[in-house]
């Protein structure tokens, strides 16, 4: 009779996100970015060292790594000014080389859309104006930094809304600004905007498509921060970024998993992730979501909610955050136990796990 009642439900969440009925909003569908960085076909044919450079595509993080760390000081310089929009978004090329790449790249950029990531002192290591744009930004001293921390956006985010001022805690920006600040010294967080959201609560949304692809790129920026010496960062993934980082979890380098506002991971529970990640979960009784049935059918939905005790998360206090987008806002409990992840201090007590 259980069984029945889910596949009702699922029935009825594929009509409403089909239909735009019960709430749901259509949105757009979106063509999801992948492929390599911008650039790469003058990359390839530059034999300017004598030799072929890296495949963007086909080398890993650590094969880049291993190339950059044979070259001298001038041969980077040169291929960081031949080829800024390939260098800027090479995952295991030195962090510090990126952000001068992607200052480069941000400067040319003719779109107003881009404009203030180009100010002055701002730590750019992903830039790709490609369609609704993607971009990473560092919050702290990414080299010195003893924890690292990964924010994972939902729904609405790229380079163009990514540090908009209204719903400033829903931004990739404004998650990963105030962890840092609330972390505190000897940590840093990445805003990674790196992949094609969905717009509006619709098909995209209800189903992995975006979320699939989102997830190779997730796995490969955090491969890039490792080969490049780096600690494993915490990733924390807000909305349908739980949704990639769920898809991601069994190949991504990571030491906790920190879900927030989450329609499900694809995964029944925490083993059905295949991850050595500690999972965290964190859900507010006033957040939308709550709302969204935690089933998977036909394609569509997300699956068994991570703060479900039978999911074995751990589970983030959040009673005190507002909405779908409040679990970073100064003051809270859950910014309290995210601030605690970052650092590497997090106890797991009293947890559900």
């Amino acid at each position: 009779m259980r069984r029945y009642a889910r596949t009702v439900v699922a029935l009825a969440l594929a009509t409403s996100v089909v239909t735009g009925t019960a709430g749901w909003v259509s949105g757009d569908a979106q063509q999801a970015l992948t492929g390599p960085p911008p650039g790469t076909t003058s990359w390839r044919a530059d034999r300017v060292l004598g030799a072929e450079l890296p495949d963007p595509e086909r080398a890993d993080p650590a094969e880049v790594a291993a190339f950059f760390d044979g070259l001298s000081t001038k041969e980077r310089h040169l291929l960081l000014l031949r080829h800024p929009s390939v260098v800027g978004n090479l995952d295991g090329a030195p962090l510090e080389l990126r952000y001068r790449a992607n200052s480069l790249a941000l400067a040319a950029a003719a779109d107003p859309r881009y404009r203030s990531l180009a100010a002055p002192g701002r730590q750019i290591l992903a830039f790709d104006p490609r369609g609704r744009g993607q971009v990473a930004e560092v919050f702290g001293d990414l080299r010195s930094a003893h924890g690292v921390s990964v924010v994972v956006p939902g729904s609405d985010n790229d380079a163009g809304t990514f540090d908009r001022a209204n719903d400033v805690y829903g931004t990739p920006a404004g998650m990963a600004k105030s962890l840092h600040q609330a972390a505190g010294p000897g940590t840093a967080v990445i805003a990674w905007a790196g992949y094609t959201t969905p717009v509006g609560v619709g098909v995209d949304a209800a189903t992995g498509r975006l979320a699939e692809a989102g997830a190779g790129r997730l796995t490969r920026f955090a491969e890039g921060l490792t080969a490049d010496g780096l600690p494993e960062p915490a990733v924390f993934c807000h909305s349908y970024g739980s949704v990639v980082c769920g898809l991601a979890a069994h190949r991504l380098p990571a030491t906790d998993l920190v879900v927030l506002g989450s329609p499900g991971m694809r995964a029944d529970d925490v083993d059905g992730l295949r991850t050595r990640a500690t999972v965290w979960a964190a859900k507010d009784p006033t957040d939308w979501i709550d709302d969204v049935p935690s089933v998977r059918f036909a394609g569509l939905g997300h699956g068994t909610d991570p703060t479900d005790p039978a999911f074995g998360a751990r589970r983030i206090p959040a009673g005190d955050a507002r909405g779908h987008t409040g679990y970073f806002a100064p003051g809270t409990d859950s910014l309290r136990a995210f601030a605690a992840i970052a650092r590497g201090a997090a106890t797991g007590e009293g947890a559900a796990r």
